[in-house]
Order: C-alpha cells, then structure tokens, then sequence
C-alpha cells in the first residue's frame, strides 16, 4: 500500500536578522545597510524523514521552536524545503492559519464563499454545505453581519467550521484544537473522529500532549529541528514528559465524553 506522506532527510533554513535592524528604506539609508544583513542562518529542521500510512493519526510533539509548524506546512505545500522532499498522494485539508483569508468588511456569508473557494471547493459546494457550516459554528443569528463585529472566537468557530467541511484525504491540523467553548471543542474533537474513522490520514500538533495519546495512533517527537523520536503515542507521550518535567493533568478525555483521568499529562 502507497504511504499517504512521504518525507526524506526533509531540510528548511530560516535567516535571523539584527534585532535593530531597519524596517524602511530610509531608515536604510541613513543608518547603514550593515544591520539589513541577516546576523545567521539556522535550519528550523535538519534531516527529518519518516512516513505515513493511510488512514493513520499522527501527533507531533516538541517545545516551542522545535520545528513542528514549519513541517505541517511543507507537507501543505506552504513553502519550499531546502533539502530533501516531501511527498503527499490525496486531497490535503489543513487547519492551520484559522481565518487569515478572512476579510472584516464582508459578513461572514460571504467570508465562507471567499475561504471555501480557496480551500477547494466550487461556489456550488460552498452553497450546498453554507447551512452545515453556519449550524456547525453555532453562528445563525450573526452570519450576515460584518466580520468586524464578531469576537475572535466567532471568527475561529467560522473558519474551523469551513475547513471540516471540506472532504480531505489528508488533514494536517495545527493547535486548533481548543477553539471556541467546552461544547464546540467536544463537538470539533468528534469532527476530527469522524474524519479518521472515514479513512483520513491526520496529522496533528497539540500542547494538549493527553490529547495526542487519546486520539493518535503514532507520534513524532522534535527536538532543535531533528526528529529524535517516534513510536506510538503513548511511549512518544511518555519520553516526552520524562524529558521536559511536565505537569500531569487532562482535560481531553472529558472533550471526548469520556471518564477524566488525573493522572494524565498534559502542559496547560
């Protein structure tokens, strides 16, 4: 069976620049183009390979700068890789960026046609799913008011409603996992259940690491931009408590209508 993605000795470098570095060309010219120079370079991942199976829940785990956004993104197709290359066979649907094709002087009708177009679908498709999606966001007495007016958690039910109604054979999600209240967060999390028991390869980044052992089938763990380990969730969950002296909570069992248990970890 083809593996749904492919990625090999996988490479991406990032310049850092002078924290005073100047941010117009006429502070350019009368300070000096010497500080416009990047100060070096650094790969945000270095020599990742791995591959995914079908049909298979994948969490990455890492701290802050490990290179976890930047690998979801290749695998979108957001950017180049410097080095080695990145395979995806199906659709691919991503909840990274929520609401950043948004535009806060059209109403949120409008929003959906504008981002379920870019995301893929037809006018038509966006039409025949517009009363899922707005049901879906919990937002029918808003939908024809202007994305201004809305709270940042209306805009993130909006555009995370949008996006799980596209039909992907590839999903790559990316800390939205705690969008909106307890109710919309259960209801997103049997979304993404239902994605996986249709078949959807996933990949997923969460800080909810209790999460990532609930629902995944395998994890990676990041460390510096190296993938230092991988396994199924629970062993990969564990290294990385051990590791970096984690608190032990959960709240994903309850999301996910099930018995909360104290013992598990978590990093909220």
């Amino acid at each position: 069976m083809e593996n749904a993605i492919v990625v090999q000795n996988l490479g991406k470098q990032f310049r850092r620049y002078h924290a005073d570095r100047p941010r117009t060309l006429q502070e350019a010219c009368m300070r000096g183009l010497r500080r416009t120079q990047p100060t070096e370079r650094f790969w945000a991942l270095d020599d990742v390979s791995f591959t995914i199976a079908p049909g298979r829940m994948v969490g990455v785990l890492g701290p802050n700068g490990a290179g976890k956004s930047t690998l979801l993104r290749l695998i979108g197709g957001v950017g180049r890789p410097d080095r080695g290359l990145v395979k995806v066979h199906g659709q691919i649907g991503a909840l990274l960026d929520l609401g950043a094709g948004f535009h806060p002087e059209l109403t949120g009708r409008e929003n959906v046609f504008v981002s379920g177009v870019i995301t893929g679908l037809t006018r038509r498709e966006v039409r025949e799913r517009l009363d899922s999606i707005v049901a879906f966001a919990e937002l029918e007495a808003f939908i024809d008011s202007p994305l201004r007016t809305y709270s940042s958690g209306m805009q993130m039910r909006l555009a995370f409603a949008i996006a799980v109604h596209v039909e992907p054979e590839v999903l790559l999600i990316d800390e939205v996992l705690s969008v909106g209240d307890f109710s919309f967060q259960r209801k997103s999390f049997e979304r993404i259940a239902e994605f996986k028991a249709k078949g959807c390869t996933i990949v997923v980044i969460s800080h909810e690491i209790a999460c990532i052992r609930e629902l995944c089938d395998e994890a990676l763990l990041l460390r510096g931009g190296r993938l230092v380990a991988r396994g199924s969730a629970a062993e990969v969950v564990d290294q990385y408590i051990t590791e970096s002296e984690l608190p032990v909570h959960d709240n994903c069992g309850a999301l996910a209508g099930e018995r909360v248990n104290c013992d598990r970890p978590s990093t909220a």
